[in-house]
């Protein structure tokens, strides 16, 4: 395993960003329809076809996923990753004729430094269809990529990360794409330690575990924002064989991971948002019990891959624009000490900031 939702067989990652305007896009494609789910938590969402992932709804499967920055402007990308499953022949059909099924969620960044003033129309379609044309089944790759490239926390630079998980017992994997663009802090307070820390695997986020004791402050309510300013967006994958009602329980189960990740969470001011996919290829033997396994397993996964994602991010290039994790810490071991770096960080030459296998 490579720590990365393209762990799950059959889904491919792309990420297309415009530095200058400091946003971008996530494609999450699959090789053929998977089975989809959504859970929403934040008061804040921006979506696109995600009422036809209820149960009860006739379409069975998606053929792709889109996570964007932009606000309202960013639901454009998932036209254009529509636009590219449609050239390549992709889509639900009907008679003769091929419908892509394409959901999204978007997260407010417009307020990021970034030049914003892009015209009459925003460049979120291009961006869709390059994210589209890049995906890959290579390890996903973390940080400021993506539509994570301009994301934001309360006190450190945002990301996008990623990790994956056995599901002892069942015989499946899970995995999770996150892009944390959050209101509440991923760190403890304004020290280095993650809320994700009981989780962490190895040095994937820097080896400090979890923090010895929490100070009081660490509780302080962040800076105020404005009203859908933040959101953090999450994807949760199994190769195991789910129902689209197994699939919802899944990402309701998941959501846990962002409240063991980030303090405070789903709150008026997030559009928390958790998709969950199941790609089919492994039959559950018990599928109530092993369906609990899966969705514990995907909480503990999720919070991992938010604090990967902001361990691996890095500072906006603008005037008093946020510090990245690794500009006030990343010069720190788990001891304190300067000039220790863990054996899985970039600093010692990961590129993706997590072990390569796992």
């Amino acid at each position: 395993m490579r720590n990365s939702l393209t762990d799950i067989a059959g889904i491919r990652v792309g990420h297309a960003q415009d530095p200058r305007i400091a946003s971008g896009v996530t494609a999450l494609l699959f090789d053929a329809p998977a089975t989809a789910a959504v859970d929403v938590r934040g008061g804040g969402p921006g979506t696109r076809e995600t009422d036809l992932l209820d149960p009860e709804r006739t379409v069975p499967g998606v053929d792709a996923l889109v996570l964007s920055g932009g606000s309202a402007f960013g639901l454009d990308a998932a036209s254009g990753v529509t636009a590219w499953l449609a050239e390549a022949g992709r889509g639900f059909a009907v008679g003769p004729v091929r419908v892509p099924i394409v959901p999204g969620a978007i997260l407010f960044d417009l307020l990021n430094g970034g030049d914003k003033d892009w015209g009459r129309y925003p460049p979120y379609r291009e961006l869709g269809f390059s994210a589209a044309a890049a995906a890959t089944a290579e390890p996903v790759a973390l940080g400021s990529v993506g539509a994570g490239f301009g994301a934001r926390t309360a006190n450190l630079k945002g990301g996008l990360g990623s990790a994956s998980s056995r599901v002892e017992g069942t015989g499946a994997r899970v995995a999770a794409l996150v892009v944390v663009n959050a209101f509440g802090r991923v760190t403890v307070g304004d020290g280095p330690h993650f809320w994700a820390g009981p989780f962490e695997i190895g040095d994937e986020f820097g080896g400090y575990g979890p923090a010895p004791r929490v100070p009081p402050e660490a509780f302080a309510w962040p800076a105020p924002g404005l009203p859908g300013a933040n959101t953090t967006l999450a994807v949760v994958a199994t190769d195991a064989v789910l129902t689209k009602a197994a699939a919802r329980r899944l990402a309701v189960m998941a959501q846990d991971g962002l409240a063991r990740a980030i303090l405070p969470v789903h709150t008026p001011l997030d559009g928390d948002v958790v998709f969950a996919v199941a790609t089919g290829r492994v039959p559950l033997a018990e599928p109530v019990g092993d369906l609990a396994r899966l969705g514990e397993a995907a909480a503990r996964t999720l919070a991992r891959a938010v604090a990967i994602g902001v361990h691996a991010a890095t500072a906006l290039p603008f005037p008093g624009a946020l510090p990245a994790w690794r500009d006030r810490f990343g010069g720190l071991g788990p001891t304190g000490c300067p000039g220790e770096v863990g054996a899985g960080s970039p600093a010692a030459g990961s590129p993706s900031g997590h072990p390569a296998n796992r």
